[in-house]
């Protein structure tokens, strides 16, 4: 199924993916008691569009679009699994594991569970909107609360 905006808006499971992200953040925020740069995208505007359009851009046409996409085509991966493709499920674990790369292994692992809601909505929708929309945002609230300090 191909979704245009409008539907993908109206999407219930989306804002809830969007809901998902605040409480996420709120429970960070406390736990962690960051001292956060509230201008932070005032100061560091080149950071902030890479890690917040940049990256998430790239990473869901290299990721959620042409991996998963080629993966799709195999009907073995294309099955739900647990209401997953494997085509997602093995897309993320990609994804994921590529983080270990560049990235502490608590946030690389944490990587994990975004992953799989953006694919998800790539497999719902058969778009690429929701997942670059959801990824963009996630990032944002991300990075405002730990790469702002």
């Amino acid at each position: 199924m191909r979704a245009g905006m409008t539907q993908i808006l109206r999407d219930t499971q989306f804002w809830q993916a969007v809901i998902a992200a605040l409480l996420f953040w709120t429970i960070a925020y406390l736990w962690f008691t960051p001292q956060i740069d509230w201008a932070w995208p005032l100061h560091q505007p080149r950071e902030v569009l890479y890690l917040v359009l940049i990256y998430p851009l790239v990473e869901e046409l290299l990721f959620r679009g042409v991996l998963q996409g080629y993966l799709l085509k195999r009907p073995a991966l294309k099955q739900d699994i647990v209401g997953l493709t494997g085509a997602n499920l093995l897309t993320s674990f990609i994804f994921t594991g590529l983080h270990f790369l560049m990235h502490p292994p608590l946030a690389a692992a944490a990587v994990i569970v975004p992953s799989l809601i953006f694919g998800h909505f790539r497999d719902r929708f058969g778009t690429l909107h929701a997942p670059i929309m959801l990824h963009i945002y996630y990032n944002l609230g991300y990075f405002w609360i730990f790469a702002s300090q």
